[in-house]
C-alpha cells in the first residue's frame, strides 16, 4: 500500500484571507460574516493577502522543515462548481514551502486556499461564513505503507500544528486521502475530517481493493467519499486531473515575494517543533522517548518540564508528570494550560517526595488537589495530614498485625490468588494512614508471609 495526503488546517487569524470579515463562523448567525468581497459580488475587489495567514503559513512550512520559495508567489484560480463556491473558483497559492519532512514522511508542498462556504445538501442551503477563511494545504509525499503510519503521521502533523499556534488543530482539519495498491491506480478519498476518520478509511479502501485485485477487476483512478457513519468509502467521481479545473493566476492580486529577512525573524520566533523537541528531550536530559512523547503533547507542558527539570531530577520529573500529572489532567478534561498548575508546585511537590517527606501515595493524593487550585504541595500536605514517612519498624508492627487480622486473605494468597496481597498491603496502608512507602511494604508483606508458610 502507498498513501499520500492533503491536509488542510485553517489557520488563527481574526479575518478572512481577502477581506475584513470575522473568522468565528461557528458562532455566528448564518451567513452574516459576510460581505460582497467573500460572497464574490460583480465588481467587489479582494483586499491584499491577510500578512497573519502568510506569516502563519511561513511559519508551519518552516517547522516542517520546508524549503521557502524565493521565487514570487501568486494565487491561482482553482475552477469548479459547487454551491458552496459563490465564485465558480477557490483561489489557492502556488507552493510558499516545499521539499519538508516530519519523522520520514517528505512533504512535498505547503499552500495557502481560501476556505469555502458550508454547504449542507439535505437541506439545500449554504452558510458563507466559511468562505474565504485561510486554509494552511499540506501535500506529502506517498510515503506511508499502512493505516498506522497515515494515524502516526497525522497525529504528529496536528502536534506541529498546535504548537505554531497558528492553525485551528484538528477540529477544522480535512484530509484528502490518496492510496493505491500494488503499483496499481489510485483513489482519493475526500474530506476526511478526523484522525480516526482517515485511519477507518485507508482500512476499508485498502481491503476493498486488494479483493477487486484478487477478483482481476481493474481498480479505477476515482473520487471517493468516505462516509463516517458506516465507516465505508463510495463512489463520488472519476478522479480529476491539474486542467479539470482550469488554473490561471488571479489577475485581481499583487505578486508576492517572501523577503529573506521577514522569513529569518519568523523562524527565531518559532516554537521548536514538537518532534524535534521530543528527540532533544531524550538526548538532553536521559529522559524514554515514550515519556518525551507525552510530555511534548502540549506546548505549555514541555516548557514546564523544562523549568521543572531545573531543580529535580529531570528522569524523576519526567515519570511523574507523565504518569500522574497526566493523569490527574485526563480525569479533569483539562489540558495543562487550562490546569494552571505552576511549576513552582510541580517542584514542590516533587521535593517533598524525593526528600522523603511524603509517600508516594501521598503524593499522588496531593497532586489530584493541584488542578485550579493556588495552594502550594506543602500546605496541602498539612492540611491532608499526609506529611511524613513512617519508620520501618513501624511499618512491620503494621503488616504482622494485617497478617493476623486477616487469616482468609492470607488462606488466600497461599491459595495463589494475588488479590489478596492488595488487600493485604491496602490494610498496612490504613493501619499507617498511607504513610507506608506502598512498594516496601509489598515487599514487607511478602517476607512476612514467607515466615508464616
Amino acid at each position: 500500500m502507498k498513501c499520500g495526503l492533503e491536509i488542510h488546517v485553517q489557520l488563527e487569524t481574526e479575518s478572512k484571507l481577502f477581506c475584513t470579515c470575522h473568522t468565528n463562523y461557528q458562532e455566528a448567525d448564518p451567513n452574516t460574516n459576510v460581505c460582497y468581497v467573500c460572497l464574490n459580488q460583480p465588481g467587489a475587489k479582494p483586499y491584499p493577502p491577510n500578512q497573519s495567514a502568510l506569516d502563519g503559513a511561513v511559519m508551519i512550512a518552516l517547522m516542517l522543515g520546508c524549503k521557502i520559495s524565493p521565487e514570487v508567489t501568486y494565487f491561482m484560480r482553482k475552477h469548479y462548481d459547487y454551491p458552496d463556491l459563490s465564485s465558480g473558483y477557490q483561489r489557492t497559492s502556488i507552493p510558499i514551502g516545499y521539499e519538508g519532512d516530519l519523522n520520514g514522511v517528505r512533504i512535498r508542498e505547503v499552500h495557502l486556499e481560501e476556505d469555502p462556504g458550508q454547504y449542507k445538501p439535505d437541506m439545500g442551503i449554504v452558510d458563507f461564513n466559511r468562505s474565504g477563511i485561510p486554509l494552511i494545504e499540506i501535500v506529502t509525499e506517498p510515503d506511508m505503507t499502512s493505516p498506522d503510519e497515515a494515524r502516526k503521521f497525522l497525529r504528529e502533523l496536528i502536534r506541529v500544528l498546535e504548537y505554531s499556534g497558528s492553525a485551528r488543530g484538528e477540529g477544522t482539519m480535512r484530509a484528502d486521502v490518496n492510496i493505491s495498491m500494488e503499483g496499481g491506480k489510485r483513489a482519493e478519498i475526500k474530506n476526511v475530517n478526523s484522525i480516526k476518520g482517515a485511519y477507518k478509511a485507508l482500512q476499508f479502501e485498502m481491503v476493498r481493493q486488494k479483493n477487486l485485485i484478487k477478483r482481476g477487476i481493474e481498480i479505477k483512478q476515482e473520487t471517493r467519499a468516505f462516509l463516517e457513519s458506516q465507516m465505508i468509502t463510495v463512489p463520488m467521481r472519476l478522479k480529476e486531473e491539474a486542467e479539470d479545473y482550469r488554473y490561471i493566476p488571479d489577475p485581481d492580486l499583487p505578486p508576492m515575494i517572501a523577503e529573506e529577512e521577514r522569513v529569518e525573524i519568523i523562524r527565531e520566533e518559532m516554537p521548536e517543533p514538537a518532534h524535534i523537541k521530543t528527540e532533544r528531550f531524550v538526548t538532553e536530559y536521559g529522559i524514554k522517548k515514550d515519556h518525551a512523547q507525552v510530555i511534548t503533547s502540549e506546548l505549555e507542558l514541555a516548557d514546564a518540564f523544562e523549568e521543572v527539570a531545573k531543580e529535580v531530577d529531570p528522569q524523576f520529573a519526567a515519570l511523574w508528570m507523565r504518569d500522574e500529572l497526566k493523569r490527574i489532567l485526563y480525569y479533569n478534561k483539562l489540558n495543562y494550560k487550562e490546569s494552571e498548575i505552576t511549576t513552582a508546585q510541580l517542584v514542590e511537590l516533587l521535593t517533598l517526595l524525593q526528600d522523603k517527606k511524603i509517600t508516594t501515595k501521598a503524593g499522588q493524593r496531593i497532586i489530584e488537589q493541584l488542578p485550579q487550585n493556588p495552594k502550594m504541595p506543602g500546605l496541602i500536605a498539612e492540611e491532608m495530614g499526609l506529611v511524613g514517612v513512617v519508620e520501618d519498624d513501624t511499618v512491620l508492627t503494621a503488616v504482622k498485625q494485617a497478617i493476623d487480622e486477616n487469616p482468609e486473605a492470607v488462606s488466600d494468597y497461599f491459595q495463589g490468588k494475588s488479590k489478596a496481597l492488595n488487600f493485604l498491603v491496602g490494610q498496612v496502608m490504613r493501619l499507617t494512614r498511607g504513610k507506608a512507602d506502598p512498594a516496601k511494604t509489598n515487599q514487607m508483606v511478602v517476607e512476612e508471609l514467607k515466615t508464616r508458610e
